[in-house]
């Protein structure tokens, strides 16, 4: 089985105890299951607050991008890190790089790619690449909602959701540098075309393991 797993940025709030939470569970289902693993790590606090600046001091959207890309392989590097000898040592900084770095077994942990793309459409382009079974799109709640659940407490959680309709809740958003969040129109876009089994769910080592063995996690998106 092969799954491919968006990393929410707020993973990244506490690194040290969630990646070595992460590195437990991938690890464990890697060595026992013979799950193969493709990992993006997204950039969190750290990268928008660099955006920040760099907006401040009148670096254009491109350049942010690749800051907030640089940070998102840092965080990737300290994936690898926890991961130990299972893990493809290098970070792939192209698609044709992911599949040398797949090719030997190793689980890999990716970054941004280029600017323009969120990590989520990178999670859905990697998972496309290596024809996985399983894409996970983790983020800092429980999955998909009518409405932003941080703002607004009446905020309806969908357990299934279908393609159309999730293209009408993204059709408002803006994609600016340092604001992907959830999934934007090029992840979805991947998605439809190649029909990957995708779940939205929280960035929580446990319930990325129960939805790798029980699917029944956050919210599935219905192609």
């Amino acid at each position: 089985m092969k799954v491919t797993i968006k990393l929410s940025g707020s993973l990244f709030n506490n690194p040290f105890r969630e990646i070595r939470r992460l590195s437990r569970v991938i690890t464990r289902l890697y060595r026992n299951e013979g799950i193969r693993f493709a990992l993006v790590a997204g950039g969190g606090k750290i990268a928008r607050t660099y955006i920040s600046l760099g907006r401040k001091l009148g670096m254009d959207e491109s350049s942010l991008d690749e800051l907030g890309i640089a940070v998102t392989r840092l965080n990737a590097r300290l994936i690898i890190a926890g991961l130990r000898d299972i893990a493809y040592p290098k970070v792939p900084s192209s698609l044709e790089e992911l599949d040398l770095a797949f090719s030997t077994g190793k689980v890999v942990v990716m970054g941004g790619l280029y600017p323009g793309q969120s990590t989520n459409a990178v999670a859905a382009l990697a998972a496309e690449r290596i024809k996985s079974d399983l894409f996970l799109n983790t983020t800092d709640v429980d999955g998909i909602y009518d409405k932003d659940p941080n703002i607004y407490p009446d905020a309806k959680l969908f357990k299934q959701i279908r393609i159309e309709e999730l293209k009408k809740l993204l059709e408002d958003k803006t994609f600016a540098a340092g604001t992907y969040e959830l999934l934007d129109p090029i992840s979805v876009r991947v998605i439809e075309r190649s029909k990957i089994k995708c779940l939205v769910l929280k960035c929580d080592p446990n319930l990325i393991e129960k939805a790798i063995k029980m699917g029944n996690v956050g919210t599935t998106i219905v192609i």
